[in-house]
């Protein structure tokens, strides 16, 4: 028969104590699960949030007893789906904007056996510095063209072995990391968060920014034609409808031949032409 325990981890137990204190002063607590994360994604991560964000990663059995115990609108929905490891974020920032920073700081990594290629993998050719021996049938089953000189491996020529997008084996993934080829892009995205009583699920955080900006650059662009063919004047488009103004008092004066010192030179031009359409015509007449 097990006792019920009395004593944890001191490190257990200062997380618990973080979980108890962090939620009370920050408005929005955000949460990743980690089984999709690499450590090393982790701690570039904190040096660029280190100012506006506190991180603490934790195991889920921890975490729920601690946010159990909090009085906050919300909060005991958010542990109920804690599973795992996780990694909380505490901060004033939007979790939008967060999700869009997270977005932006993506990098660079090792592939593992069945990742998806984000670029084309490219094997340029180079001496390994790697002995020759079993190594060169797993060159050889990459499609990498591979030959012998001064005691080690060396690529004789570039090759691609794997396009973006393709998946990527478990041999080849080895192979891409003893050469010290990168070829994972890796980002980290929020689970799901909960802003002062209001909590975001994962696809709701989702922001395509480049998308939006051209949503808004169009919307800006119809409300200012709107505007010019309404007459409504703003700062914005006051100089295009003086202008289109003008040229339509300008077509109106020639075609109805009200001269002005800018209009009297097309005026008579077109006068002159009228005439000498009519001469040519007279000309051409014959009396029946």
């Amino acid at each position: 028969m097990h006792e019920n325990r009395t004593t944890y981890p001191k490190k257990k137990t200062q997380m618990y104590q973080q979980l108890q204190e962090l939620p009370k002063k920050y408005k929005v607590i955000a949460i990743i699960k980690t089984n999709k994360v690499r450590s090393s994604q982790i701690l570039p991560l904190r040096k660029t949030l280190k100012d506006e964000v506190e991180i603490i990663c934790i195991k889920d059995k921890v975490a729920k007893i601690a946010l159990d115990k909090l009085d906050i609108p919300g909060i005991k929905e958010i542990a109920k789906e804690l599973t795992g490891q996780c990694m909380f974020m505490f901060t004033n920032m939007s979790p939008f904007k967060l999700n869009v920073l997270l977005a932006k700081n993506k990098i660079m990594m090792g592939a593992r056996g069945g990742d998806i290629a984000s670029i084309d993998i490219v094997v340029p050719a180079k001496n390994t510095g790697i002995a020759p021996g079993p190594m060169l049938t797993e060159f050889k089953e990459a499609g990498i063209p591979t030959k012998i000189d001064q005691g080690t491996i060396w690529i004789s020529k570039d090759s691609t072995p794997v396009l973006r997008g393709g998946i990527i084996n478990e041999k080849l993934a080895s192979l891409l990391g003893k050469l010290d080829i990168k070829p994972v892009e890796a980002g980290i995205s929020l689970f799901t968060a909960l802003e002062e009583g209001k909590k975001y699920v994962e696809a709701e955080m989702i922001i395509d920014v480049e998308k939006i900006r051209s949503q808004f650059s169009q919307a800006h662009q119809e409300a200012v034609s709107l505007s010019i063919e309404a007459a409504y004047i703003t700062a914005d488009n006051i100089s295009q409808i003086l202008s289109k103004a003008s040229q339509y008092a300008r077509s109106l004066s020639i075609e109805s031949g009200f001269m002005t010192d800018e209009t009297k030179e097309q005026i008579l031009q077109k006068a002159n032409a009228q005439a000498k359409s009519v001469a040519n015509q007279a000309k051409d007449y014959t009396p029946a």
